[in-house]
Formats: structure tokens, sequence, C-alpha cells
């Protein structure tokens, strides 16, 4: 188990089972829980850690034991298949999990096979290249949804493994499971739970009270009508397909604009970083066409600029920004559209368009929960022009998509949003919370 942290929905658990039974072997479930995934934090890990232990009970109810690894995954996950018949892992699409998984290939000799269950369209077969945006790959993915929207079927597994004793780590409560881990516990953890069993409950409340509002409301950060799946779907609570198929069987107006968002526009994302594999490098993340313009206006004169610290500090002259980076780092959440907002502020701001990138991603992966993620990777590089078109030329963006405040006050309720942020932050620091 690499990618996808859950039991319902997972398509490489269910084909382990399948071929578990055909060889009439038992089944074992690993986990290699390491300190070292880049750019995480204790928040991160805590959220995870509450799907492990989701899962452990899970798997352990259909007769197979999870084993939780404490180290690095080139020498647990080698040991643990040392008299294996057969691995199966799920396929992660970013670079230090391609890495990691291929030294665990190159050290084993049984069989492998990976299997994509993170997404509803395996990449490959979506598309054969990487796609310049929604518009080229929206065709494609389309043509190939009913083939793969279509419910997983749940296997029994003949043998059973539970209470196998392999010396495995405890799992008794999320800070006791990590207790063994260097972890930054400098970024606090959040209320919001992780786990299958809190992504199953926040997807069927939002089903039930807020996708009839979702074509219409979703860009509005007021109206609460997202939702707030993306954490779920990036630690692997939750399978896009189950998310998908409980969105279409609603029948709902919402229905077609959470399917886009959830399909279309994940899963370019998806695409975005399996075909460029520098896709956390300015360089290579942003299109020739925006490094062009972006650096035609280096010289520019910025009227603001500021540091790292400044802005993870929410320093900034803009108290509209400043509420959208007290948010990401008080909940590790931040709307669609406010991140939009957040990251073209951030290139204004910044000394060079690269420094910009840097600081952006920074940022993003070191408090939102979702970050580190295909989504976060894309959406980053959204607000350097990545699957986006040149627009009016402006100074310091070039023909860059721009964003101002002016929109944020026209198209919704941004003070009431900053009065609600500033008073979260006294609540919480009145509380002596941090």
């Amino acid at each position: 188990m690499q990618d996808a942290v859950r039991v319902e929905g997972n398509h490489a658990l269910e084909h382990a089972i399948e071929i578990a039974n055909n060889l009439n072997k038992p089944l074992l479930v690993c986990f290699c829980l390491t300190d070292q995934f880049p750019e995480a934090t204790a928040r991160h890990y805590l959220f995870l850690a509450d799907g492990l232990i989701d899962s452990a009970d899970l798997l352990a109810s259909r007769g197979i034991q999870l084993q939780v690894l404490i180290g690095h995954p080139g020498e647990t996950v080698v040991r643990a298949a040392e008299d294996a018949c057969l691995l199966v892992t799920e396929y992660g699409q970013l670079r230090v999990q391609r890495e990691w998984r291929d030294m665990v290939w190159d050290r084993i000799s049984c069989p492998k096979i990976a299997i994509e269950t993170n997404v509803i369209v395996p990449v490959q077969t979506a598309s054969p290249k990487m796609d310049w945006s929604a518009g080229t790959f929206r065709p494609k993915i389309t043509r190939q949804l009913p083939r793969f929207l279509t419910p997983l079927q749940k296997r029994k597994l003949n043998n059973p493994s539970y209470g196998w004793d392999g010396g495995i780590t405890p799992l008794k409560d999320s800070k006791n499971l990590l207790s063994g881990l260097s972890l930054d516990w400098s970024v606090p953890p959040v209320s919001q739970r992780g786990g299958q069993i809190a992504a199953q409950v926040q997807l069927s409340w939002f089903i039930a009270n807020r996708l009839h509002r979702y074509d219409t409301e979703r860009n509005d950060p007021t109206a609460y009508a997202t939702s707030r799946m993306s954490a779920y779907l990036h630690f692997g609570h939750i399978s896009p397909l189950t998310a998908a198929l409980a969105g279409i069987a609603a029948k709902n107006p919402g229905t077609a604009a959470f399917v886009e968002q959830l399909v279309i526009r994940r899963e370019l994302a998806t695409n975005f970083v399996h075909y460029n594999d520098q896709y956390d490098q300015y360089e290579s993340a942003v299109p020739d066409w925006a490094k062009k313009t972006l650096s035609l206006h280096l010289d520019d004169i910025r009227e603001y600029t500021y540091t790292i610290s400044e802005l993870d500090a929410a320093q900034t002259h803009d108290p509209y920004w400043n509420a959208m980076q007290t948010e990401i780092k008080l909940t590790g959440y931040l709307h669609g559209y406010l991140r939009m907002y957040w990251g073209k502020k951030i290139i204004e701001w910044s000394e060079t368009p690269k420094k910009a990138f840097a600081a952006a991603l920074y940022l993003n992966n070191r408090y939102q929960l979702d970050g580190r993620d295909p989504n976060g990777f894309a959406g980053i590089a959204w607000c350097f022009g990545r699957h986006d078109r040149p627009w009016k030329e402006r100074p310091i963006l070039g023909t860059i998509r721009y964003m101002n405040d002016a929109g944020l006050k026209r198209k919704f309720r941004i003070e009431a949003y900053r009065e609600r942020i500033d008073l979260m932050a006294t609540t919480i620091q009145d509380a002596g919370i941090s």
C-alpha cells in the first residue's frame, strides 16, 4: 500500500485478493512509514496516520493483516517481500514514489504488478502525451469514461492473514503510530480527521447538502458549495471512482460540474506530472510562451516585494491575501478560486518569476493538506500559464492571466471572508493554541 490508503475502492487490493485466491495463498498488506517524504510535516503525517488506523480495522474485518513498516521502503518492503510469490502495489505518480518503487522493484525477485487506482482512467490510456490544456485533454478522456466508470467488485479472501505476528507496529492512535519518526512539528495538526470513514462521511454530506449548488456557486468561497474532498483524494483515503459514481447516482444539477472537476481537471494534473518528470522546477513546469513573456518583464518596477518569510507570516499590504495565507496555515485548506489569486500575487510580489515559483510551491506543500500532490503542482504551474493561454499584456505578468482584488470584491463577499479568518485567528490565539 503506497498511494491509496484505503480498503474500499482499491483496485490494487482487489486484484491482489483475486490472485491470492487463484494461487491459494494468504495476502499480507504492508505500508512503509518513513519520515523521509519530501516536504511533509507532522500535519500531513497525522492525517495519513488516521487513514492507516482505519485501513487496519477495515482490512482486519476482511481477514487481512496490515503491517506498518517503519523505515525506508528500499529496505523494509524488500524484507517484507522476501518470501512473497507476488508483489502488488498502487501506482503513485510523484517522482519520489516512482524512485522508491523502482528501488523495490530492483531488489526483489518475485513478480511485481503496479496498478493505477487513484485516477479513473489510467494515465497513458487517457492520453499518450502531456496535454496542452483541458480543451485538448477533455475529448480524449471523455471517450474512455464509459469503460472505466463502473463499480469495483469487492472480493473475499479465501486464506486470511489477520493475526500474523511479524513484529508489526501497534496501531493504537495516530500520534502513537508516529512516535518513532523524526517529524517537523512546527506546522500544527488540524482538527479535520483523515481516513476512509471521515472521507465517506464528507462525500455523503456534500452530495446530500451541497451538490445541488455546486454548478452555480462552487467558485464563491463564501458560499461553501465545494466538496472539501481534496485532502482525502490526495492521501488515497477515498477513490475518485467512488466519488464520481456517487455524484452521478445523485442525478443532480451539480453532477456534471462535479465530474468535470473530479475527472477532467484532476486527471489533467496527473497527466502533467506523469509526462513531465520535472513538474516542480520552474524551467520545466512553466510553458515556454509564459517564461518568455515573464522574462520580458523582469525589469518592470514592482511596487511591493516580499521575502518568503514575510509571505509565510502573512505580512503583506493586501488584507485579503493575508487572510488566505492565514487560512492555509490554520486549516490546511484554501478554496480553489482563492488559490489562484494567492499564487498570482506571489508572482507580482517576488523579485523574479523563478523565486515566485519556488515560494508558492514551498508554502503550498508545507501547509496545505493536499500539498505535494499532482493537483498542487499543476495548480501552481497554472498560475504561471500552464494549461492556460496568453491574455492581455500587463506589467510584471506580461500576458499571464491577471487577477486583482477588484475581482474578488465584484464576485463575492470577500470582506466577510477576511473578517471570518481574522476572527478564527484571534480565537485560536486567545485560546493559546499553537
